[in-house]
């Protein structure tokens, strides 16, 4: 295969990969060491779920550590999320399932490793649920952090009936 259908192919993928997504704000970036490693916070609206709103952190690697570590691609898969009511609730058309569905996506290398948020409905404990976890496709990480937006006692709008 050619460098060019390399490339075509990857950068294919990666907008396959990202399609149908929600965008993050970058609403802080902290230094955490001399050779230019940050952590990164961004702001992430859920699309289905108005008023709330989640923040969501991960370790972004510097040029300096890349070279000095080697694995040119990839950032670590430490992240971690915080979820809150930033307004008033409406829920739109969200998946009830077990599994929930996948709010953010954002790749956290070349192509193997993607940060990932999804939510989920606890219908017994009238709560939403935010999972941040990273999916690899070769191994999968242990690595997570979930948040939590208790709806009991406030005034949510469900658009197609509370189920």
């Amino acid at each position: 295969m050619s460098k060019l259908n390399t490339l075509f192919l990857t950068a294919f993928s990666f907008a396959a990969l990202s399609a149908g997504t929600v965008s993050a704000e970058v609403v802080g970036k902290v230094g955490v060491d001399w050779i230019g490693n940050d952590i990164i916070v961004e702001a992430v609206s859920d699309p289905e779920v108005k008023g709330v709103t989640c923040h969501v952190t991960y370790f972004d690697r510097s040029l300096i550590d890349r070279f000095k570590n080697g694995n040119w691609f990839e950032d670590p898969s430490n992240n971690s999320i915080a979820c809150r009511q930033t307004g008033p609730i409406e829920i739109g058309n969200i998946d009830l399932s077990k599994d929930g569905s996948e709010v953010f996506r954002q790749g956290m290398s070349l192509i193997w490793k993607t940060l990932v948020v999804n939510r989920i409905y606890d219908k017994t404990n009238d709560t939403l649920i935010y999972l941040a976890h990273s999916r690899e496709l070769t191994d999968g990480s242990a690595k997570m952090s979930i948040s939590t937006i208790p709806l009991y006692g406030q005034n949510v709008t469900w658009k197609n009936g509370k189920p």
